[in-house]
């Protein structure tokens, strides 16, 4: 008997700011970068895609690149898309 399974969309769970911090710290925590960038893509496409995009000063289709996972951003890239969501990332002792 075969389950079916859909796939995962993190905006059926991701409803407040606090939801959306969670999700980026555990993100972070993947020995994989490209999880934590495409976390990201996932929060601005819940916030936006064109306005996230507007509010960092890039484009759309520069965003989506970003998010694929495929591609490298640079570190201000990753800045402006993080001060256009208004998040930070804060280095805390464990």
């Amino acid at each position: 008997m075969k389950i079916q399974t859909n796939p995962y969309d993190p905006a059926l769970f991701i409803k407040t700011d606090k939801d959306i911090a969670h999700y980026l710290n555990e993100a972070y925590l993947d020995e994989d970068p490209k999880v934590f960038l495409i976390a990201l893509g996932d929060v601005a496409k819940i916030k936006g895609v064109a306005k996230v995009a507007r509010d960092a000063g890039l484009n759309r289709e520069s965003l989506y690149k970003v998010f694929s996972g495929k591609a490298q951003p640079r570190w201000n890239t990753v800045q402006m898309v993080m001060k256009a969501l208004n998040l930070q990332i804060k280095a805390v002792s464990c």
